[in-house]
C-alpha cells in the first residue's frame, strides 16, 4: 500500500514539474487578479496590514500596552502569519471548483491549482512583510541576526497551509457549504490565537487548548526571531515541523484518494 502511495505522490510531483510554467502563470494571475481594478493595485498588500494594525492598536493598545512592549510590532508580527494562513487556505479551498472548466476539458494535475493559490498568497505575504519592516524601523527596534531565520516559520506555515488547503479543496468539491463553515472557524481561530493579546492571559483549559493550535506555535516562532532575537530550540522546531508535516501528509493522502471522483461533482 505504501509503495502505491509513494508512486502516486511521485507521479503528482513529476506532473507539477512538467507543468511548472503553468504553475508560474497561475501564481502570477492569481496575485494580479486581486488588484486588477484597484486604483492602488499591488500597494494594497502593503497598506492593508498597516491599516488593520492601526485600527486594532487603537482599540486594544490601552488594554495590553503594559503587558506587551512595542505593541504595534507585536500585533503585526502575529497578523502576518495568521493572515497568510487564513488567506492561502481560503483561496486554496475554492481552487479546484474555480477551475472546473479546465479540469473537465484537459488533463492538468489538479493539485497544481491548490499549490498556485498557496504560493500566490506567499507573494502577498512578502509585500506585507515590507509593511512589518517599516513599522519595525519607525518603532526604532534593534535588528537581530536571528531575523535572518524568519523564512523558517514561514516555510512551516506554508507547508501546513498547503496540507490544510488540499483537504479543504477536496471537501469543497463534495460539500460546498464548507466555505461558509470555514469562515466561522477562521474567526474562532483568530480569537483563540494570541495575536492582539498576550499568551499569558490564558490559563487552565484555554492554555492547554492553545498548545494544540499550530498557528500559535508558528506565530511564537516568528516573534521569537523578530522581537526577541532568540532562536527557538529543538523542541519548538519539532512541534512546528510535526504540525506541518502531519497536515501535509494527510492533505496529500485525502486529495489523491478523492481526486478521481472530482469530475463527477464539478
Amino acid at each position: 500500500m505504501y509503495t502505491m502511495i509513494f508512486k502516486t505522490i511521485k507521479k503528482e510531483v513529476d506532473s507539477i514539474v512538467h507543468f511548472k510554467y503553468l504553475l508560474a502563470l497561475l501564481v502570477r494571475r492569481n496575485f494580479m487578479s486581486r488588484y486588477r481594478r484597484s486604483v492602488l493595485g499591488v500597494l494594497w498588500p502593503l497598506l492593508n496590514p498597516l491599516l488593520m494594525m492601526l485600527v486594532i492598536t487603537m482599540v486594544f493598545s490601552h488594554m495590553f500596552s503594559r503587558e506587551i512592549e512595542n505593541y504595534p510590532v507585536y500585533l503585526l508580527s502575529g497578523q502576518l502569519i495568521f493572515n497568510y494562513f487564513s488567506e492561502s487556505t481560503k483561496q486554496a479551498m475554492r481552487s479546484v471548483t474555480d477551475h472546473a472548466g479546465i479540469i473537465k476539458k484537459v488533463y492538468v494535475p489538479k493539485c497544481i491549482f491548490v499549490l498556485a493559490r498557496v504560493l500566490s498568497s506567499l507573494v502577498n505575504l512578502l509585500f506585507s512583510f515590507a509593511a512589518f519592516m517599516l513599522i519595525f524601523i519607525v518603532m526604532r527596534m534593534p535588528f537581530q541576526w536571528a531575523m535572518l531565520l524568519i523564512p523558517i516559520p514561514v516555510i512551516y506555515t506554508l507547508v501546513f497551509a498547503l496540507g490544510v488547503g488540499l483537504i479543504l479543496s477536496s471537501l469543497a468539491v463534495f460539500f460546498r457549504d464548507i466555505t461558509y463553515i470555514y469562515d466561522i472557524f477562521i474567526l474562532l481561530l483568530m480569537y483563540m490565537t494570541p495575536l492582539f493579546y498576550p499568551a499569558s492571559l490564558l490559563s487552565g483549559t484555554a492554555a492547554v487548548i492553545m498548545n494544540f493550535n499550530p498557528i500559535y506555535h508558528f506565530v511564537s516562532y516568528f516573534r521569537s526571531l523578530a522581537l526577541s532575537g532568540i532562536v527557538p530550540g529543538l523542541w519548538q522546531n519539532l512541534v512546528c515541523a510535526g504540525f506541518s508535516l502531519t497536515a501535509f501528509c494527510i492533505g496529500v493522502y485525502v486529495f489523491i484518494k478523492q481526486q478521481p471522483k472530482y469530475i463527477l461533482y464539478l
